[in-house]
């Protein structure tokens, strides 16, 4: 492995945000997935949950929109809404669903300093009454057009950019964010033996 390879490695490892996933919910799109997959990437989100309920588990996304992202995350799958949830409960402290609702609260309202997950719903129905149902809240992303909606990946990239602008003023990104056990069977998935740097 040549340095640029091992300080790439480095420096993206100790990027990357334990506090902060996306939750895919019955994304119907292997393109939008694969997007949104590449946008944590840049982000540094490590985790990505994705729920499927109205069909089979994806088996190949659209790895064009990706660009191999997804060889550098953790995907969490589930069948069930109520699994997933729990899955988040043991790790994030909030779980917000994107949904237009008289209590929603702004994107620019949500302190992404703390615990958080965001879940993004299906291209035609959004996220599921459900699911809703066991979250902390709904939260909207501003809009001055006609239309109020935008498609799952892109309001996913304006969401989670917001995070890493509060997470970067916040020093976050100034230390590594991952446990040790996470972080080093990253390193070594990823093919960096941490004894290297002690050599």
């Amino acid at each position: 492995m040549t340095p640029e390879r091992k300080e790439r490695i480095l420096n993206t490892l100790n990027r990357r945000q334990a506090n902060l996933t996306v939750v895919l919910e019955d994304v119907q799109d292997p393109h939008n997935v694969s997007a949104v997959l590449r946008t944590c990437d840049a982000v540094g989100i490590q985790d990505v949950y994705v729920i499927s309920t109205m069909a089979p588990r994806q088996k190949k996304w659209g790895h064009r929109s990706s660009s191999s992202a997804i060889q550098w995350l953790t995907i969490h799958e589930f069948d069930s809404i109520e699994e997933c949830v729990a899955a988040l409960r043991a790790r994030y402290d909030k779980i917000l669903t994107t949904h237009l609702s008289a209590d929603a609260i702004g994107l620019y309202d949500i302190d992404f300093t703390g615990s958080v997950a965001l879940v993004f719903g299906n291209e035609q129905n959004g996220v599921s009454e459900k699911i809703r149902s066991l979250a902390d809240g709904n939260f909207i992303i501003p809009q001055m057009g006609i239309i109020k909606s935008l498609n799952i990946s892109v309001a996913c990239a304006v969401s989670i950019y917001e995070a890493m602008r509060q997470k970067k003023l916040a020093g976050h990104y100034d230390k590594p964010g991952l446990p040790p056990e996470q972080y080093n069977t990253l390193a070594e998935a990823w093919g960096y033996e941490i004894e290297e740097e002690g050599e």
